[in-house]
């Protein structure tokens, strides 16, 4: 716990009990990055979403871990994904030299561990990931399922990840393949039970249902404002550009999440809702100076 007091500057969490809204946040020791996170049931009687806000150091690194978890068929597997996707990837023997390879060992494993732990279970469960990983200049976003992440770069809008839908031509085709279908029932689903074509868990689907993760790399530098990382009850709801648009005026990347999720909430999201925004703060030294100039 020494190490992991010196990385916080500072952690909050607040709790409202009447909406079950859970929110807080920190920043690193340093100053490079802060965070804050907001996650509420909505209109679900049940809480299937997770998150993940961690700080950690390896072989001399501090580590940024952020992530959000959507589950189906109950929390199980979002919750298992929460306590172990991310120990499993700092203790992967390449997370510093070869991080891409890390993460997509680090899915695969923990997928491979919970199915096992599941054996006893008559139900299936399943879960999305998005995750972010920020080591130095780093930036590494992977993902699984239809949770999103979306970077203000520039001023721009850009999503770096991409939701796996069972209707996507290349989704579909693998699917196929691997010897299952896809059709209509409601919405797309894989055998006409699963909305999405990538997740953990999911035992009974898993020869097409894969947790292989698309991943994607962002440099930080002075032009990367900001990441969110959701849940679909937000984007379900919210357009990529409308969440930078609500985000990129507010500082504080916790009220930046409960902005975000009130907004889902209004526009009447029907689904839990959880946001994990990380704001890098290595181009805003020079801005009080320059705030009010011009």
């Amino acid at each position: 716990m020494d190490y992991l007091n010196s990385v916080f500057l500072q952690s909050t969490r607040e709790v409202h009990a009447g909406d079950a809204l859970v929110s807080g946040g920190g920043i690193s020791e340093n100053g490079k990055f802060s965070y804050g996170y907001a996650s509420s049931p909505g209109k679900r009687s049940s809480m299937e979403d997770f998150y993940e806000t961690r700080i950690d150091g390896v072989d001399g690194e501090v580590v940024g871990l952020f992530g959000v978890f959507d589950g189906h068929g109950g929390a199980r597997a979002a919750e298992y994904v929460k306590q172990n996707l991310f120990s499993n990837l700092i203790g992967h023997p390449k997370f510093i030299s070869d991080t891409k390879s890390a993460i997509a060992d680090a899915y695969n494993r923990t997928d491979s561990e919970f199915l096992k732990s599941e054996d006893s279970q008559n139900r299936d469960a399943g879960s999305t990931a998005s995750t972010a990983i920020l080591v130095g200049d780093r930036l590494l976003v992977a993902n699984v399922g239809d949770s999103r992440a979306v970077i203000c770069r520039g001023g721009n809008a850009i999503a770096v990840s991409r939701d796996h839908k069972p209707d996507q031509i290349d989704e579909r085709q693998r699917i196929e393949d691997a010897g299952g279908f896809v059709m209509w029932a409601g919405t797309w689903r894989v055998g006409g039970v699963l909305a999405v074509s990538r997740a953990f868990g999911d035992r009974l689907l898993k020869q097409f249902v894969v947790a292989e993760p698309d991943i994607q790399e962002e440099k930080v530098d002075d032009t990367l404002e900001f990441l969110i990382l959701a849940s679909d009850g937000l984007w379900d709801v919210v357009k990529n550009e409308e969440a930078v648009s609500m985000t990129k005026p507010i500082q504080n990347p916790e009220e930046a999440a409960k902005r975000l999720l009130q907004e889902a909430n209004q526009r009447g999201s029907a689904d839990n809702i959880t946001i994990v925004i990380v704001r890098f703060l290595a181009n805003q030294e020079e801005e009080p100076s320059n705030a009010r100039s011009g």
